[in-house]
C-alpha cells in the first residue's frame, strides 16, 4: 500500500515535470490551476516577474448562481470568470499550467470555461 509520503513526492515530481516545461511571460501569462477537496482556484502569473496579475476561485462566484451546482460546473463558472477579468486587463494569450493534475474532470472544465470567455491557448 502507498503511504502518504510517497504519494506526495509523486505528486511533486509530475508537478516539477510540468513547471520546467511551461513558463509564462508577459505576451503569455501562465494560468495555474490548483484543486481541493471542496474548492478550485485559477490565477495568472508572469513568471519573468514572479507576480500574480489575477485570482479567481468558486468562493468568487455569487452563491445564488452556484447552488445546486456539480464542481465541475463552478470550475468552468471560474474558467469563464477569469476570462472574464483577464480581458479586462488586456490579457488574450495564456499557457495553461496543470500543475501535477490531469487534464479532465475539474481541470479540464476550467480550461474549457477560459477558452469560451475568449482566451487564448
Amino acid at each position: 500500500m502507498i503511504n502518504m509520503q510517497d504519494k506526495k513526492e509523486k505528486r511533486l515530481r509530475r508537478h516539477h515535470r510540468v513547471r520546467v516545461k511551461i513558463v509564462g511571460t508577459k505576451d503569455r501569462l501562465r494560468l495555474s490551476v490548483f484543486r481541493s477537496d471542496k474548492h478550485i482556484f485559477a490565477q495568472l502569473i508572469n513568471d519573468e516577474d514572479g507576480t500574480t496579475i489575477l485570482a479567481v476561485s468558486d468562493k468568487n462566484l455569487v452563491s445564488k448562481e452556484t447552488k445546486g451546482q456539480t464542481k465541475s460546473d463552478k470550475s468552468f463558472a471560474v474558467g469563464k470568470l477569469l476570462a472574464e477579468k483577464a480581458r479586462e486587463k488586456d490579457v488574450k494569450k495564456i499557457v495553461f499550467d496543470r500543475g501535477s493534475y490531469v487534464y479532465a474532470g475539474r481541470v479540464k472544465k476550467i480550461a474549457e470555461g477560459a477558452r469560451d470567455g475568449g482566451l487564448e491557448f
